[in-house]
């Protein structure tokens, strides 16, 4: 799966749009979660409805392309998306369920409908069984299917969304915020049943989207960090958490509480500062007016991506910084040659 300089604007009646997705790219292997964190409003949400194909107005998709399996699809032209893409080979697990349900079906009703509209092939004996093995790998009686979604709390509601959206066998599950209505133990079954969907090969890629960074450590092999409709920072989990490099993803790490043993004493220290308004965002880069390494450059070009592909960070202090190690090891190297000379 590959997503190719993606924008998504909100229209809005007076002024410019809201630029929530803006420039968007990342690659997703088969086999992989790829975690997306940022604080509210940062686009993570937009860039789940898009990559869902449910994107409709004010949403408006000014560019990119999405590419899955060798097949590209204009995403601008929404109108030329297969129908049976959605759901079979991307669903959307979303994090309002009371929303997402039909309130005047049973549970099992609402499953079937949900399986038949995208295979006419299924029956409801298959629809139901394979809800109800679902349904228990989460911890939920298969009675539940003769419920409606107003006799079940917000967890369990949360769980038979998580259910539904993976009838279909997708190939990719946009995963959005699942665990926020979810007590610990409730997202442990939800983490570990997601794994396992993954290497059964029922479900052969994840975009995992949270605000919880220690959720993302348990369940992600790669992070990437958004910021004001862009992606800030990419990495893989370990090189995220241990080894940040742009100035924004250490200010999450560091505001984020760890009960590890160990790291517990670690002084908590918050994030100065508001997100900016996208109608309007700064020039140059985004971040630059509460990052405490702001530059002159950083006010008015757009920061250049350090790295590799597997990771990178877009930041002008992180370029100054691996120039100055370069520098330092060139003439480290060169100090040495002319000694042993």
């Amino acid at each position: 799966m590959e997503v190719r300089d993606l924008r998504a604007y909100y229209e809005t009646k007076a002024g410019p749009p809201v630029k929530a997705v803006d420039g968007v790219s990342f690659t997703l292997d088969e086999g992989e979660v790829l975690g997306i964190v940022g604080e509210s409003g940062c686009g993570k949400s937009t860039l789940a409805s898009v990559l869902s194909l449910g994107a409709s107005p004010t949403l408006r998709i000014k560019g990119g392309s999405l590419v899955l399996n060798g097949e590209e699809v204009d995403l601008e032209k929404m109108g030329g998306v297969p129908r049976e893409w959605r759901g079979k080979i991307v669903s959307l697990l979303p994090q309002r369920a009371m929303n997402s349900l039909n309130p005047t079906s049973r549970i099992g009703d609402f499953a079937y409908d949900v399986m038949k509209a995208h295979d006419s092939r299924v029956n409801r004996r298959e629809a139901i069984k394979r809800a109800s093995q679902r349904l228990e790998q989460l911890g939920l009686p298969a009675r539940v299917l003769q419920s409606y979604p107003h006799q079940l709390s917000g967890g369990m509601r949360q769980r038979v969304v998580t259910v539904i959206s993976t009838l279909l066998n997708p190939t990719v599950l946009i995963a959005d915020e699942p665990t926020s209505a979810l007590d610990v133990s409730s997202q442990k079954a939800l983490v570990h049943l997601l794994q396992r969907l993954l290497e059964e090969r029922v479900i052969t890629r994840i975009v995992f989207i949270t605000h919880d960074l220690t959720l993302l450590s348990n369940i992600a092999t790669r992070i990437a960090v958004m910021y004001a409709g862009e992606i800030v920072e990419i990495g893989t989990t370990e090189q995220i958490i241990t080894r940040p490099e742009h100035p924004y993803t250490r200010a999450l790490i560091h505001s984020t509480l760890e009960p590890e043993q160990g790291v517990r004493k670690r002084k908590i220290e918050g994030l100065t500062g508001s997100p900016p308004d996208l109608r309007n965002p700064p020039s140059g880069c985004r971040f630059h007016p509460r990052c405490p390494h702001a530059m002159e450059i950083c006010t008015r070009e757009t920061p250049p991506r350090v790295g590799t592909s597997r990771h990178y960070a877009t930041c002008w202090w992180v370029k100054q910084r691996v120039e100055a190690m370069n520098e330092g090891d060139l003439r480290d190297t060169v100090e040495r040659a002319a000694h042993t000379a």
